[in-house]
């Protein structure tokens, strides 16, 4: 016990006994005020929910291309892509898709955790 509490225990300690003697509770005004607030007592984190996908954009890739490359000449007859090479266009979608194989996204908020594997 430090000399800072001890009088503050021995007055507290004085009360309980007073009250016990009494056969009731010590007043309120008995036992000196703390010099700060008590804070309240931590509460239980709530439960988060984890949510964990993986997306198969490599195979998805491979079973769609040849139907991306049978449509590509559609879009030369498009007037809004003119400028655009049409081939080239799906071979830079497949490469970004291909490029993205292995990553992990993560979005973490307070009530729940999602990761999502690329494969």
């Amino acid at each position: 016990m430090t000399q800072a509490t001890s009088p503050f225990r021995s007055q507290l300690r004085e009360a309980v006994r007073e009250a016990r003697a009494a056969g009731q509770a010590p007043p309120p005004k008995s036992i000196p005020a703390a010099p700060y607030p008590a804070k309240p007592a931590p509460t239980r984190p709530a439960r988060r929910t984890v949510v964990r996908l993986w997306l198969p954009l490599t195979p998805l890739w491979i079973i769609l291309s040849p139907f991306a490359i049978l449509a590509a000449p559609l879009l030369l007859l498009a007037p809004q892509t003119r400028g655009v090479r049409p081939f080239r266009a799906v071979f830079a979608i497949g490469a970004a898709l291909f490029a993205l194989s292995g990553a992990v996204v993560d979005v973490d908020t307070p009530d729940a955790l999602v990761r999502i594997r690329i494969y």
